[in-house]
Formats: C-alpha cells, sequence, structure tokens
C-alpha cells in the first residue's frame, strides 16, 4: 500500500476519530493509524508549581516519541511534531552537555532579556482592538480574569518569543522499520526559552 493511499484512507477514517489521544486504525493491508496526542514536559526541577525565572532550558524527547511509535506500532509512517507554546521550539541536533550550555549562551547573545523590547510595555497593551479580542478570546471569556489581571500575570519575555521564532516550533521525522528515521548523533530537542514551565507538544502519527 503506498503512503499516497494510507493518507487518504486516513483522512477519511478520521472523521469520526477526531479528539486528543485518539486513533483511527482502518482495514487495508495492514492497519492504518493516524493518531494525535500530547507530551507533557517539565522543564524544571522539584515539585510542586514551576515559577518562570526567564531560563533557557534544552530537553530530549526522542525516546517519549519512539516510545509513542513502539505503543502504536507503527512500521512506516511519519511523525509530525508541534510546539503548543509562543515560547518554546523544537528543533534536531546532538544533545551533548556543552553543546546544550553553548545553545542557551547563544540564544541569550542573540535575544538579551534585557533588551528593551516593545512587548515587554506591559502599560500599553493591549496596543490594538486585534489584540484586545485575542486577549478576550484566550483569556476574559473563558473565565480567567479581567484585562488588568492578565495584564499583571504576563511576564517579561519578548526575548524568548524571538528565540522561538528563529528555532521554529515544529520537526516532521520519517519512521522506517518501526524506527525513527533521525542519524546517530541527532535527538529531537524540545527547547524552552521562558521557563521553568510544564510545556506540551502535540504528536501526529500517520503510518501502517
Amino acid at each position: 500500500i503506498s503512503m499516497a493511499a494510507i493518507a487518504v484512507v486516513a483522512i477519511l477514517s478520521w472523521r469520526g476519530a477526531s479528539a486528543i489521544g485518539m486513533s483511527a486504525p482502518v482495514s487495508a493491508a495492514g492497519v492504518v493509524r493516524l493518531h494525535f496526542e500530547q507530551l507533557t514536559i517539565r522543564t524544571g526541577d522539584g515539585e510542586g508549581e514551576l515559577v518562570p525565572r526567564q531560563e533557557i532550558s534544552l530537553h530530549d524527547i526522542t525516546s517519549r516519541v519512539q516510545a509513542l511509535v513502539d505503543r502504536l506500532g507503527i512500521t512506516h509512517g511519519t511523525v509530525s511534531l508541534i510546539s503548543q507554546h509562543t515560547t518554546t521550539a523544537l528543533t534536531i541536533n546532538e544533545f551533548e552537555s556543552r553543546l546544550v550550555d553553548d545553545v542557551r549562551e547563544f540564544l541569550f547573545r542573540l535575544a538579551p532579556p534585557a533588551h528593551p523590547y516593545k512587548h515587554n510595555d506591559l502599560h500599553l497593551r493591549p496596543a490594538s482592538e486585534a489584540d484586545f479580542a485575542r486577549i478576550d478570546r484566550n483569556w476574559i471569556s473563558q473565565g480567567k480574569g479581567t484585562l488588568e489581571e492578565f495584564v499583571a500575570q504576563e511576564p517579561i519575555n519578548a526575548h524568548a518569543h524571538l528565540g522561538a521564532m528563529v528555532l521554529g516550533s515544529s520537526e516532521t521525522v520519517p519512521v522506517a522499520n518501526g524506527r525513527l528515521c533521525i542519524g546517530q548523533w541527532q535527538s529531537i530537542i524540545l527547547v524552552d526559552l521562558d521557563g521553568p514551565r510544564t510545556r506540551t507538544v502535540g504528536v501526529h502519527v500517520l503510518g501502517i
């Protein structure tokens, strides 16, 4: 069965299985799976609520993605990953301790937290009707609080947004013979640019 045929059959079958964490098995030459779920990653140590401190941290999530492929029994297909935050990013590279330190230092030099970014002028936000509409949709209308309470809890994190835009928010990895097709020294890495926090990565798997 071709991957094109897999995609067509899986998309049609997904109509009845669109909730997060559900799969859509289809009888064909094999079992086609189209599956989405969220991985939760704590980017800080210790128990309880994490308090953001403008930290940058890198987290190897390769084993968790491979474990999902194993659990679904995927032999051939693709895994697509999406960062679900505006201050986290995804990348594929070597996960070596001193290189991790280099990456962190590079990102701080690229977008220094202390720079006078316009986004950090909280007293001037929202700056447009469209900005207010987004705050209303994602905060006020959800019963989280008033506009003033939204502004009060907003972090000073323009540097983190900029770093996330530079690195990118998604990766797609082929799967062959049940294994992620990444190189010997490559890892799938979540980069938290405004941590520590509890973060989520969306993982979409398509294959047989």
